[in-house]
C-alpha cells in the first residue's frame, strides 16, 4: 500500500544528501556532528540470535550468520554445512510491508576440514511509497529496494586461530519507479563493492572430563569498499565497520552452558562538518583515517552486551543492552530471545523492549525476529569392510 512520504523519510535520508542537514542541527560551528553513511540497511543485524543479546555477535560461538559478523568463525564450527534464513519487520508500529531478509550458508572442505566457503544475501524492502518533491507535490510511486551478495573464504591457521575474507556487491534502489530529479543531477539507483576481513581466536580449557571453560576473541573490519552515488555530482560512504569482540563461555555441567559477550564499533568514516552544511568529499582510504581524527571518538564507539544460557543445548534464554551515545545517534535498547535446538534444526526468536520516542525511538520496537538454522555433517557413503572372497579355481 501507498504511504505518506513523511513516514519513510527517515529511512530515506540514510541514502541522501538530506543527512547534511541533519548536521547541521546537531553541531554547530566548526565542530563534527555525528557520523552518517548510505544503505545503513548493511549494519542492521541479521539474525535473531544476536538480536537477542543485544547485537553482540563477533565473538560468540559460529553459525551460518558468521557470515556477517565475523566470516573467520566460520571453520570453527561443529558442522560441516549450515543454512539460515532470517525475517525482521522494520517500522512495524507504522507500516506493514517494510521488512529485511537475510540468507546465509557455509560448507567447510579440504582435510580435517579446515577450509570453508560461504555465502549470503540481504534484501530490504521499503514497501511501496507516495514520493513528493521539496513543495509537497506528488511525483509518482515507487518501489525502493536495496541488496547485497556475500562470497567468503575463511581458514584455520592453528588450532586456536583462523582468518577469512569475504566480497560483498551492494545495490541500492531508494526511488525506484520514480523520475526524480534536483538540482543535483538525474537520480539513478547507486552500486558499490566491498570486502569483509576477520580474524577469530578461540581457546578452550577443560577442567574436567565436562566442565569447561572456553575464552574467544573477533576482530573484523567490514564494509571497506567503494562510495556509491545516485547523482553525478556526489558520492557518499557505505558503513565501513571495525568491529571487536570477546565471548566467555563457562560450561557448568553436562546440562547448564552460559556464556557472556561484548561487542564494540566504530564506523570508519569521518564525521560531517557543519560549517558549510557538507562532508569532506575525500576518498576512501583518506576516509578512513579521517575518522579517527575528526569528532569525539569514544562517543563515536558503540556497545553492545549479551548473555546466553542453554540448557542440555536444547533451549537457550538470551538478554543483552545497546548503547550509542545520545551525540552520535542515541540508540539505546534491551533485547531478549529464546532459542530451541532439536537435531540439526534451530529457531530463534528475538524482541527488541521499546524505548525512546519520536526520532529515538528504535525501528524495530516491539517487533519479534525469527531465524531459521539447519546445520549438519556431510553425509558419508557406507563403506563395505568386508574382504572379497577369493575367486573358487575349477579342477
Amino acid at each position: 500500500m501507498a504511504k505518506n512520504f513523511a513516514l519513510i523519510g527517515l529511512t530515506l535520508l540514510t541514502g541522501m544528501s538530506a543527512f547534511n542537514a541533519l548536521a547541521q542541527t546537531s553541531g554547530g560551528g566548526n565542530n563534527p556532528s555525528f557520523v552518517t553513511t548510505a544503505v545503513p540497511f548493511l549494519r542492521i543485524t541479521p539474525d535473531a540470535r544476536a538480536g537477542g543479546m543485544g547485537d553482540a555477535g563477533i565473538a560468540v560461538t559460529p553459525d551460518p550468520n558468521a557470515q556477517y559478523w565475523n566470516v573467520a568463525k566460520i571453520p570453527f564450527s561443529d558442522k560441516n554445512f549450515g543454512v539460515s534464513a532470517t525475517y525482521t519487520p522494520w517500522l512495524k508500529d507504522l507500516v506493514p510491508d517494510i521488512f529485511l531478509a537475510y540468507i546465509s550458508g557455509y560448507a567447510k572442505f579440504g582435510k580435517d576440514n579446515v577450509n570453508a566457503v560461504s555465502a549470503s544475501m540481504r534484501y530490504f524492502s521499503l514497501g511501496n511509497i507516495n514520493y513528493t518533491d521539496a513543495l509537497g507535490n506528488p511525483i509518482g510511486t515507487g518501489m525502493p529496494r536495496e541488496y547485497s551478495f556475500d562470497l567468503g573464504y575463511s581458514r584455520k591457521l592453528s588450532e586456536f586461530l583462523s582468518t577469512g575474507l569475504s566480497f560483498r556487491y551492494i545495490h541500492s534502489a531508494i526511488a525506484s519507479g520514480v523520475n526524480y530529479s534536483s538540482g543535483s543531477g538525474q537520480y539513478s539507483p547507486g552500486n558499490a563493492a566491498a570486502a569483509d576481513l576477520g580474524v577469530y581466536y578461540s581457546k578452550k580449557h577443560d577442567i574436567d572430563g565436562i566442565k569447561s571453560n572456553t575464552f574467544s576473541f573477533g576482530a573484523v573490519a567490514s564494509n571497506l569498499g567503494s562510495k556509491i552515488s545516485y547523482n553525478s555530482s556526489r558520492k557518499d560512504f557505505i558503513p565501513m565497520n571495525l568491529g571487536i569482540g570477546v565471548a566467555y563461555t563457562s560450561l557448568f555441567d553436562e546440562y547448564n552452558k552460559i556464556t557472556f559477550a561484548v561487542d564494540l564499533n566504530k564506523l570508519l568514516v569521518p564525521a560531517i562538518y557543519s560549517s558549510n552544511g557538507t562532508d569532506t568529499q575525500v576518498n576512501v582510504v583518506t576516509g578512513i583515517f579521517k575518522s579517527f581524527s575528526t569528532g569525539d571518538q569514544l562517543r563515536e564507539i558503540d556497545a553492545s552486551i549479551g548473555a546466553e544460557y542453554w540448557y542440555q543445548n536444547t533451549i537457550a534464554f538470551r538478554a543483552g543492552y545497546f548503547y550509542e551515545d545520545k551525540n552520535n545517534g542515541d540508540r539505546q535498547f534491551i533485547t531478549c530471545g529464546l532459542g530451541v535446538k532439536y537435531n540439526v534444526f534451530q529457531l530463534n526468536m528475538s524482541y527488541l523492549v521499546a524505548q525512546g520516542t519520536g526520532t529515538t525511538r528504535n525501528p524495530l520496537s516491539n517487533t519479534l525476529r525469527f531465524s531459521l538454522i539447519f546445520e549438519f555433517d556431510k553425509i558419508e557413503k557406507a563403506k563395505d569392510d568386508e574382504t572379497p572372497s577369493e575367486p573358487v579355481k575349477t579342477p
